[in-house]
């Protein structure tokens, strides 16, 4: 009888060793609406069935997926490029890093007023992402384009401060970059991120008067986790997952509008 009661303890023993295993292939995930919601959306079904049970979360900023990530209320956040985290982490101090590269966005250049850059008046109103990085990135493409000249070696780094040259004497109205879709009626020019576009409905996401090249693989959006997370099995497994669902695929195109020229997956181009 001894015997029997030992293999029993034994038996609860493993059971109760075995429980944070199974606790620990659950995530939550930040994002932000359109295309990087529904591409963790899809893969979440993926995850479903191999074992991670996964919860996805959506935010309409670009700062308090950083900080319930950094906290520990979030295990991932699916929505910034690396230059944004860089900037992000320098600046508030967060223990945060990229755990795998995801999606990368084309940025855009789009006027409901206009049908050409060089229709933009003088003294016109410009919307721009008002973060350090992405305003720069959208300065270069008003740069590439011949509306503004910037203070050389700036480069996405710049803001409207490094502007050098002017000659329409254009006016900014900085907001956040998922709130751009919402004020580019009320300007004549705005920078624009296809995947929010086709989020709001708002008008043609392939109507862009000019693109950023996306070859930058700078740009592209990470996995976001705590530092110590990085290697994280459970983090890594949905990361594989992700790039290999065929599902992520299908709906990353329809989120892009079905059109190749708004992004890439750049992780199959490394």
């Amino acid at each position: 009888m001894f015997q029997s009661f030992k293999r029993v303890l034994i038996s609860a023993a493993i059971a109760v060793a075995v429980l944070p295993a199974v606790a620990a292939d659950k995530l939550k995930i930040a994002v932000v609406p359109g295309a990087y919601a529904d591409s963790i959306n899809a893969a979440a079904k993926d995850a479903k069935a191999q074992g991670i049970d996964v919860e996805v979360i959506e935010f309409t900023d670009w700062t308090t997926p950083n900080v319930a990530v950094n906290n520990g209320d979030i295990d991932i956040n699916y929505f910034q490029h690396q230059p944004f985290l860089d900037n992000a982490v320098k600046k508030n101090g967060y223990a945060l890093a990229s755990a795998g590269t995801g999606i990368l966005a084309n940025v855009g250049l789009y006027s409901l007023k206009h049908k050409n850059v060089a229709d933009v008046p003088n003294n016109g109103k410009v919307g721009i992402a008002s973060d350090p990085v992405n305003q720069g990135r959208g300065l270069l493409l008003l740069q590439k384009v011949g509306l503004i000249t910037l203070k050389p070696g700036v480069g996405y780094l710049g803001s409207i401060n490094d502007i050098a040259s002017n000659p329409k004497s254009l006016r900014f109205v900085e907001v956040e970059g998922p709130q751009l879709v919402r004020i580019t009626g009320d300007v004549d020019i705005a920078q624009g991120y296809p995947h929010f576009i086709v989020a709001a409905k708002a008008f043609d996401p392939s109507s862009g008067l000019a693109y950023s090249g996306i070859e930058d693989q700078q740009f592209a959006i990470q996995f976001v986790v705590k530092k110590d997370r990085v290697n994280d099995p459970v983090v890594q497994k949905f990361i594989r997952i992700y790039q290999n669902s065929e599902t992520v695929r299908t709906v990353s195109k329809k989120s892009f509008s079905n059109d190749d020229r708004l992004y890439t997956l750049a992780w199959l181009k490394k």
